[in-house]
């Protein structure tokens, strides 16, 4: 399965484990996978610190991606991941329901902008209810 997917370019929106777990599949077959993370960093870089100083969990679920640091609140930034989505053959995220959609990156208003991108969006716990 190794290079499967070369010549792929997947943007993710990520936090956490499912979404950068699945990204880290694609990573595995070859596509190039850009994480975006907010200024401070992926929560999950701080869950342990035990291979020289990084989180082994978080080193586990994303080797193999490029990071980048955007601020979603910043006009400026929104236009980064804009510029990267419209690149991209892939779009994967995992914030809160209703999150990315308020940044202006809800997965309709992707397919009608980038017809030919697949998205995915991740819930832990549906897009609804009282754990969502």
């Amino acid at each position: 399965m190794q290079n499967c997917l070369e010549g792929i370019t997947v943007v993710a929106v990520e936090q956490a484990v499912a979404a950068p777990y699945a990204s880290s599949r694609l990573a595995d077959a070859g596509a190039r996978v850009i994480k975006v993370e907010r200024p401070e960093g992926d929560f999950a870089r701080n869950y342990d610190k035990l291979v020289r100083g990084q989180s082994a969990y978080f080193v586990w679920l994303n080797r193999g991606k490029e990071s980048v640091c955007l601020d979603l609140r910043s006009d400026a930034d929104r236009a980064v991941l804009d510029s990267l989505i419209a690149a991209a053959d892939v779009f994967i995220q995992n914030l809160k329901p209703g999150s990315i959609e308020k940044l202006g990156f809800g997965s309709a208003d992707l397919r009608r902008r980038f017809p030919r991108l697949i998205t995915c969006d991740i819930s832990g716990f549906g897009e609804g209810g009282a754990f969502s």
